[in-house]
């Protein structure tokens, strides 16, 4: 594996390649937070941007992640696709999107999916199905006329890398593994792992 002359560049390449060949959501990625008990939580989510400031998704504010990464604003994040047997691993800190950000992409979503965002009280229990559909009809017949807006606790963040290791397989075990580390400067430094 060769280096890049950034990590960025390098997810660049590898995530293109991906997005040719892996068939389904190559965009997606592990995000691991930790609870007020410092116990880990892990879930699959959606990479919606990605630029030399870091890799974006959006979520719920209120959902068991929201809240964890709220509180503890850190990040373990990992890409894996399988089509090409590689993966990213990427560690940092995270900050919130923008206002402006976040009602960009949420005015690009599909009507349904801003409406459930309205709907549904991510990760709290639910007494029953009926429940969930009785909240996304009330919000359908708010927001039946005109754009459906983003709710006050549906947002984004933005993990800015420390580090982002690139992973691929190779015969007997002997995988290529590169980790880039962001050093004091703000640039970039680079190390070959044993695999």
């Amino acid at each position: 594996m060769d280096a890049y002359s950034d990590p960025f560049a390098h997810f660049e390449a590898w995530f293109a390649e991906a997005s040719r060949t892996e068939p389904n959501d190559p965009n997606a990625m592990a995000i691991a937070t930790v609870d007020g008990d410092g116990l880990p939580n892990l879930r699959m989510v959606l990479l919606k941007g990605h630029d030399g400031d870091g890799f974006v998704f959006y979520t719920n504010f209120e959902s068991a992640k929201g809240r964890e990464l709220l509180s503890h604003p850190k990040t373990a994040a990992l890409f894996h696709w399988k089509s090409l047997r590689r993966q990213v691993r990427i560690r940092g800190p995270v900050s919130q999107v923008s206002d402006a950000e976040a009602d960009a992409y949420f005015a690009s979503r599909p009507r349904d999916s801003r409406i459930g965002a309205w709907a549904s009280a991510q990760s709290r229990p639910l007494q029953g199905r009926f429940e969930l559909e009785a909240s996304v009809a009330k919000y359908a017949a708010k927001y039946a006329i005109g754009e459906v807006p983003r709710p006050p606790h549906w947002s984004g963040f933005r993990i800015a890398p420390q580090s982002i290791e690139f992973w691929a397989d190779r015969p007997f075990r002997l995988h290529d593994r590169l980790v880039y580390s962001r050093s004091q400067d703000g640039g970039w430094t680079t190390e070959r792992l044993y695999p």
